[in-house]
């Protein structure tokens, strides 16, 4: 699931092709100060920090009607704040900073546009950190020690409960658990403790359409149409799976008033598909990479004809078990699941149970659970060929879209190539990276709104030693 703020989206997917500092073009230059470009940035910049509703509400009237004053409170409850890096080259009659997040080192830059006649034009994307500001690596041991600490700073100020393991090799680094699982009960989070993935399921299902290739039971050309006679929607069913694999197909997301709506009763990827399957894509086909969970519900339908299973007992037979992941699934959230952590989204300033806002289940676009120690045993299968060929894994590590691969975040992280996901919507946080370079697997588990985890697997891979 991907229900996170647009502006935070780049920042919960550490392994994306983040945008990158490029040398400024011809033409750009630093705004001046007293610039009225700059100002307005500084504006915002100061407003933002104070959180305060007042000095927002403020730099609203003045500069932008449409300014979401909630949406920016909300942002700085996530991010704690910026702190400005320095001044870069930008166009006339626009200013642009880099600026990084007071809770962690995530990096953003901001753009802010002003226009005779306009409102203010304000963009904030995170991006790469540029070499010249990058952090310095540490030793294994000091770097370990280095994630351990900061994760025992955010769960002694609530911000962190679950799990983090790292691995290098056939060796385990870390592997610790913090918090609470239910905090009703008390019950402590433990490395057994199941953590609903989000997002991450995107990873099994590519396997799973990759493996149905390989078997020449479906072909990356193979239309929507094709996979499912009858579609409702005539563009939607000319989409290709590869389109859907890395979301180019303009097939939209699952999440929004419907989905609100009818909620419980959307129990299978055919109910999906009734309820959104008339409706026509977001963009034309392949013109656009749009990210989409509808495009992986499709996905889960589609292997369920293909395999005459149903998408869950597919997973769980040629994903799961060739791994030995014995503790993970896709049960409803009303079976009671042994280990299953409690969801908590924050609310009004406290974390509150986040269980009216899951789906019935989990499915092949996100939302079913794990341990720590299952990802690891997906990301060792991975890598020794048990789940895909050798030509197919490295089909799917690769970009085939400036961030993503099949079913794969695929990129650079603090100048570290490697591939995995991340995951995150209310209740729930999860990432996964993989580094080959470096033989090494970095997993976060957390039941806790996003980025609880991602600062962490982002902590740990800005400082992560780059040889043995």
């Amino acid at each position: 699931m991907a229900r996170c703020l647009a502006l935070l989206l780049a920042a919960l997917l550490p392994l994306s092709a983040q945008a990158q500092s490029t040398p400024p073009a011809e033409g750009k230059r630093i705004a001046a100060v007293g610039d009225p470009a700059r100002l307005a940035l500084e504006a915002w910049l100061e407003a933002f920090n104070t959180h305060d509703r007042a000095r927002l509400e403020a730099f609203r009237d003045r500069y932008q009607p449409t300014f979401d004053v909630d949406g920016m409170l909300g942002f700085h409850a996530q991010t704690g704040g910026f702190r400005l890096l320095r001044h870069e080259p930008s166009a006339p009659g626009s200013a642009q900073a880099l600026l990084q997040e007071a809770g962690s080192d995530t990096v953003a830059r901001v753009t802010v546009t002003l226009a005779e006649g306009k409102p203010l034009a304000l963009d904030i994307e995170a991006v790469e950190r540029p070499a010249d500001l990058r952090i310095p690596r540490l030793a294994q041991a000091g770097a370990i020690a280095a994630l351990a600490a900061q994760a025992d700073a955010a769960a002694a100020e609530d911000a962190f409960s679950g799990v983090l393991l790292v691995a290098r090799g056939d060796e385990v680094l870390l592997q610790r658990a913090w918090g609470l699982a239910d905090r009703a009960a008390g019950t402590p989070v433990t490395l057994d403790t199941r953590f609903r993935l989000g997002s991450m399921n995107k990873m099994f299902t590519a396997v799973a359409v990759l493996q149905l290739v390989e078997a020449g039971r479906l072909s990356l050309e193979g239309s929507v149409g094709q996979s499912l006679p009858g579609y409702p929607n005539a563009d939607i069913a000319k989409v290709t799976i590869r389109q859907l694999l890395t979301h180019a197909g303009g097939t939209g997301d699952i999440f929004g008033p419907a989905f609100d709506q009818h909620r419980l009763s959307l129990k299978t990827h055919d109910d999906y598909v009734r309820l959104y399957g008339a409706r026509g894509p977001t963009h034309p086909p392949g013109q656009a990479h749009e990210y989409s969970n509808y495009g992986y519900v499709l996905l889960g339908a589609i292997i369920e004809r293909a395999s005459g299973l149903a998408y869950e007992d597919y997973v769980a037979r040629h994903v799961f078990a060739p791994a030995g992941m014995h503790d993970t699934g896709a049960l409803p959230e009303d079976v009671d699941v042994p280990g299953r952590a409690r969801a908590y989204t924050r609310k009004d300033g406290a974390w509150v149970d986040a269980a009216d806002t899951l789906p019935y289940r989990g499915t092949a676009a996100g939302g079913g659970y794990s341990t720590a120690a299952d990802l690891l045993k997906f990301a060792r299968a991975l890598r020794a060929g048990i789940l895909l060929s050798p030509a197919s894994l490295a089909e799917a590590t690769r970009r085939q879209t400036p961030w993503y691969g099949y079913g794969f975040m695929v990129g650079q992280r603090h100048g570290v190539a490697g591939f995995g996901h991340g995951g995150g919507a209310e209740g729930m946080n999860a990432s996964l990276g993989i580094f080959p370079a470096q033989d090494t697997v970095v997993i976060g588990l957390s039941n806790l709104d996003p980025p609880a985890v991602e600062r962490l697997v982002d902590y740990y891979t800005a400082r992560m030693p780059l040889q043995r």
